[in-house]
């Protein structure tokens, strides 16, 4: 697996608010599976991670929206907190690019709230996924199935609740992104 990750190139979507473990933990085993992060927010500069309901660290923003070109890209992570993610939902650069990564086939990993984007960006009808528990209903609303449970795999996403399921979303992340973003990299 690690040699289908090597190089692939994975846009992280954050803004301030972003759940501090769900933004790090998962970047950190992309890197260390040898892919290339980037961390794309509205704003340049830093922002500011959450750990639940207090501010934690700041982290630097390697590229805006209105500079980011999903084709050059092979896949998305979408962090969590429900701050970063009602923010960044309404955002119309942020829907386009997550709807031009699904058009493309392209893996798209979420956790915890990140969901949100996806509805906001008309891609979950006739979906399954999982989400925060909280937001369990506007999934469903949004035509979706929904489900309670620690990781799922649909198709070119993969999605997960909360914090406490990050080992379990990182494995699935990596086998996902290694099989498709992996053999669209060597295609391109």
């Amino acid at each position: 697996m690690p040699s289908e990750i090597q190089g692939i190139r994975v846009a992280i979507l954050a803004t301030d608010g972003v759940e501090e473990a769900e933004l790090v933990e998962p970047r950190k085993a992309l890197d260390q599976a040898g892919a290339r992060t980037t961390l794309i927010s509205l704003k340049s500069g830093q922002i500011q991670a959450m750990q639940h309901d207090e501010e934690s660290g700041k982290y630097d923003v390697d590229q805006t929206f209105d500079k980011a070109t999903p084709k050059d890209y092979d896949a998305a992570l979408l962090p969590g907190g429900a701050l970063n993610a009602d923010t960044i939902r309404v955002e119309q650069t942020a829907q386009e690019f997550v709807r031009s990564i699904d058009e493309a086939g392209k893996p798209i990993a979420v956790i915890c709230h990140a969901p949100w984007l996806l509805i906001s960006a008309k891609l979950v009808k006739g979906r399954t996924l999982t989400s925060y528990h909280t937001i369990q209903d506007d999934v469903r609303n949004a035509g979706a199935n929904w489900v309670d449970k620690e990781v799922v795999r649909d198709q070119n996403w993969v999605s997960s609740r909360q914090p406490s399921d990050i080992r379990a979303f990182n494995r699935e992340m990596l086998s996902l992104f290694g099989e498709k973003a992996g053999k669209s990299a060597k295609a391109a």
